[in-house]
């Protein structure tokens, strides 16, 4: 009996390769001769898969959701192992191999996706996200399993683009005339729609990048895959938001604080009034500022508060002389005596300091 375990297992291969490219026929003879030459769960585990999809396998039947499948009623499937020459390898389920069956004869990517071509694109995102987690290699072993994660990918990228999901719903999702066209077996309703990215480096982007480092778990209630985020991806995805943080305080430490202010402020000690001796202009220090700033130091300090002052009042006698102008152009325009009123009673304050000044610096 052990003789014919190699034998067994190149059975089991043809039947694998011919199980993926949707011949029936073929994948269940040599399974059937597999078994007979030297039973394995690995066969068995196909053989199963077959039979149960045996009516609709072959014929190119739309995808449908399982109405009483061990998602429903939360039985555990029983973990099949590919038994090869070396020993055990990675295993799957029935549920994966008929997971993928089911992704494979669908004819467009609607269906793959499982949604309806009114879905929005929050719908559309997380058909995506449950597919792409269930079907992804690193998780799903099943015997082409890669292709229709492929597919997947395929379908979201095509529909997630507004431009060539508007094309595709006039002209995609036919079956194709010839069997030449076929991909796998399966039907060929790319017709154009090939996406712009892999399907891989797309996961890699819609997950920030790699297989999420988190614990993904079926929700049986909701029907939903949920990704239990771990605390050091959690970590990582916060780092640039931390770092941005990080610069903003110690930007902030490191600008120092000016010795002067034109206006007192409590919140940095500036409370001490003090007047420039040229101009006599107002300004507020700490209380330690006597003692730090002394002869050319103290001029220099000065100077630049009546620089600053006389700054800020040019200013603002010009935003009051426009504000007057404005008042009066409207009162004359809409005939409105009371916007006319205003603008006559206008103190302009700033303007009669900016003549102050400027007869103190011709007196000077």
């Amino acid at each position: 009996m052990e003789g014919n375990r190699d034998e067994a297992e190149k059975c089991i291969n043809i039947a694998t390769k011919a199980f993926e490219v949707g011949d029936k026929e073929k994948a269940l003879k040599f399974l059937n001769k597999a078994e007979k030459l030297y039973p394995t769960d690995r066969a068995k585990a196909l053989l199963d898969a077959l039979t149960k999809n045996g009516s609709s396998a072959g014929n190119g039947a739309y995808c449908r959701r399982p109405a009483n499948s061990s998602e429903n009623t939360g039985a555990q499937p029983e973990r099949e192992r590919q038994d090869s020459g070396g020993g055990e390898s990675k295993g799957f389920t029935k549920e994966q191999v008929e997971g993928v069956q089911r992704i494979k004869r669908c004819k467009d990517y609607y269906e793959v996706l499982g949604i309806s071509k009114e879905a929005s694109e929050d719908e559309l995102k997380k058909a995506y996200r449950k597919l792409a987690l269930k079907f992804h290699p690193d998780k799903n072993h099943a015997p082409g399993a890669t292709e229709a994660f492929k597919k997947i990918g395929n379908a979201y990228a095509v529909l997630s683009n507004p431009d060539k999901r508007r094309q595709y719903d006039l002209t995609g999702g036919e079956e194709p005339s010839s069997p030449g066209h076929a991909h796998g077996g399966g039907f060929d309703f790319h017709r154009g729609f090939e996406a712009d990215i892999t399907p891989e480096d797309l996961f890699n982007m819609f997950f920030g990048g790699g297989f999420p480092s988190c614990n993904v778990l079926f929700d049986r209630c909701t029907q939903c895959v949920v990704c239990v985020q771990g605390g050091f991806s959690m970590f990582i995805q916060l780092m640039p938001i931390v770092v941005l943080i990080l610069v903003s305080i110690l930007s902030q430490l490191m600008v120092s604080t000016p010795p002067y202010s034109l206006y007192s402020r409590p919140s940095t000690g500036q409370t001490v009034k003090r007047q420039t001796e040229n101009l006599r202009v107002d300004y507020y220090v700490t209380r330690d500022f006597k003692s730090e700033y002394k002869g050319n130091a103290l001029q220099q300090i000065e100077k630049n508060v009546e620089e600053d002052y006389v700054s800020n009042v040019r200013n603002n006698c010009w935003k009051e002389r426009q504000t007057k102008t404005d008042l009066l152009y409207a009162a004359k325009v809409y005939r409105d005596d009371r916007m006319r009123k205003k603008a006559e009673l206008m103190t302009m304050d700033n303007c009669r300091e900016l003549d102050r000044l400027n007869d103190l610096f011709r007196g000077g």
